[in-house]
């Protein structure tokens, strides 16, 4: 198996491959940074619910459970966009901190305090690694 030069990419990817084949549940290789990422998805009610399986892989799985609307079957995810990447990684201190759609989507930033979302790195007045937009 290949080498994922960028991890997180992957797992936006995957989880965006999934809701375009209106699939309920998707594997992730876990990691730290992917787990917080997941229960902040879970808090914010873009996903459905998650799992986390020990002993698959080396670090673990993520089963996650997508969350669509059960009349029109549309996604609670518009859209995962990827910010700070590799190669150009985006930083944001207190006062710059990203607002996503007027404050309805939410942006994912890696800080000091840990991985929180916008709204929580303004009210923490911390900056960080500006990871995704979820909307």
């Amino acid at each position: 198996m290949s080498k994922v030069t960028d991890p997180i990419a992957d797992y936006l990817t995957r989880v965006r491959n999934a809701i375009m084949a209106k699939h309920r549940v998707v594997d992730i290789p876990a990691s730290n940074v992917k787990k917080e990422m997941t229960k902040l998805l879970k808090e914010k009610g873009y996903i459905l619910n998650y799992k986390f399986e020990e002993g698959v892989g080396v670090q673990g799985n993520i089963k996650i459970a997508l969350k669509y609307n059960p009349e029109t079957k549309v996604s609670a995810i518009k859209a995962l966009e990827r910010i700070s990447k590799p190669g150009l990684r985006q930083y944001c201190d207190t006062t710059s901190i990203p607002r996503v759609l007027n404050g309805l989507g939410i942006a994912i930033i890696s800080t000091s305090k840990g991985v929180i979302t916008d709204k929580e790195a303004r009210e923490l007045n911390v900056g960080g690694e500006v990871l995704c937009y979820v909307y």
